[in-house]
């Protein structure tokens, strides 16, 4: 199993997709995550449209401890599960 060296969700407040992912995320003890509100930071909103080509979120940038990355658009719970190693 890969560990997550770091987990970025790219969020606005406003997003009732980004709210479901966290919950996701946390129903499947995955709390190592922060996040980055794009509609306030414009540094955070460059960083996920040169990751994602897109400006949608919300977008998860998982780092992982063997310097490799998963880039997921959207509340994606299937991939979210394969690059996490988590049940879906």
């Amino acid at each position: 199993m890969k560990t997550i060296k770091d987990y970025t969700i790219f969020t606005t407040p406003t997003c009732h997709f980004c709210h479901d992912l966290e919950a996701w995320l946390t129903e499947r003890g995955v709390t190592n995550f922060h996040k980055q509100d794009v509609a306030a930071d414009l540094e955070a909103r460059k960083l996920m449209v040169d990751k994602s080509q897109q400006l949608g979120v919300p977008v998860s940038l998982i780092k992982f401890d063997d310097d490799t990355e998963a880039v997921v658009v959207g509340f994606a719970p299937k991939q979210l599960a394969e690059a996490l190693e988590v049940p879906a």
